[in-house]
């Protein structure tokens, strides 16, 4: 067995072509770019056992070589995936069936008949592979760099494949984003964790593509650094599949989403105040807010506004074809792996985010809460849209860490924000105006509010 970890970036055919000549590349490029054509035939049951079991299982034909593969899910966070792998060489093009023994096969799949597997979908395409290296301090990265083009073939439906994939040899994870991010400053590159294999699962079904990562398990008891790492590196994973799915198939629900998840992590590296020095996320802030700035608008014309969902798809293949997105998730998660908030803060900053994340959160609420002074938009109802960043950090908390407050009815004190947020977005007409002044003196009124106090 052999652990896999690599990232990787969709990209264009142009793009592709632009990284053979990228100089980054030719300068570390130790062995010249081979080519290749590989054909993989997937297997799995006629309900999709290996699937749910987060397993793949191919034959892969390379020239004469005859490779059998298994390959688990893994942890896979923001692009950046370890994969358990499984090798066999054959003789022929037929599954060796007594190769899937338990040292491999999962413990769930235990009683079922491997004779029951059969050809489901194929992944086809050229490789130009090369060997990139170069010293990284006192220790050495090798990475192999492959650009594949193709197609998947799922019965009459197809896909294009066309990517850069960056797979680890030797040195230290996180040169392959150090790598994907300096390649990404220049040309369009998206992460993307869908493997090929999913992406042929997905043609079969297009809603089998789950589009949310698993929750973190927060405790009270957990330090705040530790917290705000888990909750960003979930956000960030999530629009990096969200955006996918929607380039995928353009529905505007999966948009929506999108934007919320930058919404949400926009609010969280606004909230830690010393623990995260402003000038350690000032390009991750600067790249956000233009995000925010020009997709908020639109994503708000268009709840009203057929014709805006309909245009969505276009434009937000013109976003990817800008290196903007894929530049900001890489750079992003290359700051979380690092965890560059932590570096250069004060005593007092490091004090903070090592302080339990349920005792952090309710001072933070509470110190938010009073400066919200929100009883005074009953007054006021138009200039509450002035106090969305401040709301809309309370909300992204109460939505994400909730569960660790120690305060009555938290989930209906995020309900009725939820609610004020959404009318504080709303262009301020008299019925507007009414709702506003409503709403706030029903968050007013809320025991979760007043234990704020």
């Amino acid at each position: 067995m052999a652990k896999e970890t690599e990232i990787k970036l969709r990209a264009s055919r142009a793009t592709l072509a632009a990284l053979r000549e990228h100089p980054l590349l030719k300068k570390r490029n130790k062995s010249g770019w081979l080519h290749g054509e590989l054909f993989n035939q997937y297997y799995d049951t006629a309900e999709r056992d290996l699937a749910r079991a987060r397993v793949a299982l191919r034959l892969r034909r390379d020239g004469e070589q005859y490779i059998q593969t298994l390959k688990s899910r893994g942890q896979s966070v923001a692009g950046l995936s370890e994969r358990n792998e499984w090798d066999w060489h054959l003789d022929k093009a037929k599954l060796d069936l007594k190769k899937l023994t338990d040292e491999c096969w999962p413990a769930e799949l235990a009683e079922l008949d491997k004779k029951s597997l059969k050809p489901i979908f194929t992944t086809d395409f050229t490789r130009d592979k090369a060997e990139i290296a170069w010293g990284r301090g006192k220790a050495k990265v090798v990475i192999e760099a492959a650009l594949d083009q193709g197609k998947v073939v799922a019965g009459t439906q197809e896909e294009e494949i066309c990517e850069l994939e960056l797979e680890l040899r030797e040195g230290d994870p996180a040169a392959l984003l150090e790598l994907a991010a300096e390649l990404a400053a220049s040309l369009p590159l998206m992460p993307c964790d869908i493997s090929k294999a999913e992406r042929g699962y997905r043609l079969f079904d297009p809603a089998c593509y789950s589009v949310s990562l698993p929750e973190p398990a927060l405790t009270a008891d957990q330090p705040l650094d530790d917290a705000f790492a888990a909750l960003a590196w979930q956000l960030l994973g999530n629009s990096q599949r969200l955006a996918e799915q929607y380039r995928f198939n353009g529905h505007w629900k999966l948009l929506e989403q999108w934007l919320q998840q930058l919404i949400d992590l926009r609010a969280l590296l606004g909230s830690l105040g010393q623990a995260a020095p402003r000038a350690s996320s000032r390009e991750l802030r600067e790249t956000l807010d233009a995000l925010l700035e020009d997709w908020r608008p639109h994503v708000q014309a268009g709840q009203d506004d057929d014709s805006v969902r309909q245009a969505a798809p276009e434009q937000f293949a013109e976003e990817l074809n800008d290196p903007r997105w894929g530049l900001f998730s890489l750079q992003t998660s290359r700051w979380l792996l690092g965890r560059a908030w932590t570096e250069k803060r004060t005593e007092r900053g490091a004090r903070i985010g090592g302080a339990g994340l349920g005792r952090w959160l309710q001072r933070f609420l509470a110190e938010e809460a009073a400066a919200l002074q929100v009883e005074r938009y009953q007054r006021q109802p138009y200039d509450l849209a002035e106090q969305l960043p401040r709301l809309e950090r309370m909300q992204a908390w109460l939505r994400l860490a909730r569960g660790v407050l120690d305060i009555p009815e938290a989930d209906r004190l995020y309900g009725e924000l939820n609610k004020l947020v959404e009318l504080a977005n709303r262009p301020a007409d008299e019925e507007v105006l009414q709702a506003r002044a409503e709403q706030v003196q029903t968050v007013w009124m809320l025991k979760g509010w007043k234990a704020l106090k």
